[in-house]
């Protein structure tokens, strides 16, 4: 039951650090939008602007160009959301396991103390 308890400790550990990267991936991404923004801010609105979709670019307007970055800097915004409450919930599991290893320790001293 130790190791059990062990390996599901170092598991969730884990878990944490791998939604901790993502979410550092998704703020980057983040950034570069808001980056993208702020230097397409100066442009005027019936400029024409390359939008990036995948391997191509389309030929678009200024306005509809910033609309989709919002767009992506909204769907950021929920990831981050979303990643952080993952986060929590596996952080209120490690704990509950750290416990319980606690737990499972002190029963397994006490039970030796009252052999001896």
């Amino acid at each position: 039951a130790f190791t059990e308890m062990q390996i599901n400790k170092l598991d969730t550990t884990k878990k944490i650090n791998m939604i901790d990267m993502k979410c550092d991936m998704v703020k980057t991404g983040k950034h570069k939008y808001t980056l993208t923004e702020k230097g397409t801010s100066s442009l005027s609105d019936d400029t024409k602007v390359y939008l990036s979709v995948g391997r191509m670019f389309l030929l678009t307007d200024v306005q509809n160009m910033r609309d989709e970055l919002k767009t992506k800097q909204d769907k950021c915004d929920k990831a981050i959301e979303l990643l952080e409450k993952k986060k929590e919930f596996l952080q209120k599991s490690l704990k509950d396991q750290e416990d319980g290893l606690r737990e499972l320790v002190q029963q397994r001293k006490e039970a030796d103390a009252t052999t001896k």
